[in-house]
């Protein structure tokens, strides 16, 4: 197929497209920002923006210098129109592989969504937010900057999330709290229900500091990815 890039795209100096990718109508890509390959961005998707930081020189609208750590979109993932994600100051911000981006979504600058993440329209992610592997964020979920969300989990739509949620949680409200286990995306993960069911008594349970427990040998990876991240207890 080749790259097909929209004549009123902006794609600045620094962007580099890997194989096979759409760039919609007036869709703007500043660089350092990596595309990979597959990837399909859409009409008025802004990306490697300058973060939103008070006192930070944000330089051209439209691509120059900057000492910025950019963006990089893995592949096979869609960023639908009118998404935003801003370039990184620490690390660069990050889309992983096969992620669906609705429209609308805002990643802020040093944000890290892993692989295989849905982002519903219109979510915010702050700065600095990690979000780890098949997670599933609903419509209109706001992130606090700094917080994690741990691989498989799901967040209920319009969810405030101040603190961070873990693995295959099921978590919604506002603020949001753990309500239970994502029971339907550990099933498809072929996870098996005796897993399932000790987590969830866990996730049901006064839970001491998660570094304390020790879970099942289908969750260990998953649990150890967030534990290193998270401050919560």
């Amino acid at each position: 197929m080749g790259n097909q890039v929209h004549p009123t795209a902006v794609i600045g100096p620094g962007v580099e497209l890997g194989a096979d990718t759409v760039i919609g109508p007036y869709a703007v890509l500043t660089g350092p920002c990596r595309i990979g390959d597959r990837t399909w961005i859409g009409a008025h998707a802004v990306i490697g923006a300058a973060p939103e930081i008070r006192g930070h020189e944000p330089g051209l609208p439209w691509g120059g210098h900057t000492d910025d750590l950019g963006v990089e979109i893995g592949d096979d993932s869609t960023v639908r129109e009118f998404a935003t994600v801003h370039r990184g100051t620490r690390r660069p911000t990050r889309i992983g592989n096969r992620c669906f981006v609705m429209n609308k979504v805002h990643l802020g600058h040093d944000a890290v969504v892993g692989d295989d993440v849905t982002l519903a329209v219109s979510t915010i992610l702050g700065g600095h937010v990690e979000v780890g592997d098949g997670a599933n964020l609903g419509l209109a979920c706001v992130l606090h900057q700094r917080r994690i969300v741990g691989p498989g989990a799901m967040v209920g739509m319009s969810s405030v999330v101040t603190r961070d949620v873990p693995p295959f949680a099921k978590a919604f409200g506002a603020p949001a709290r753990v309500r239970g286990v994502n029971e339907v995306g550990m099933v498809r993960r072929g996870i098996d229900s005796g897993d399932i069911a000790a987590l969830a008594e866990y996730y049901g349970s006064d839970r001491p500091e998660p570094d304390s427990w020790t879970p099942p040998d289908n969750l260990a990876a998953a649990w150890e990815w967030w534990t290193a991240r998270t401050d919560a207890g």
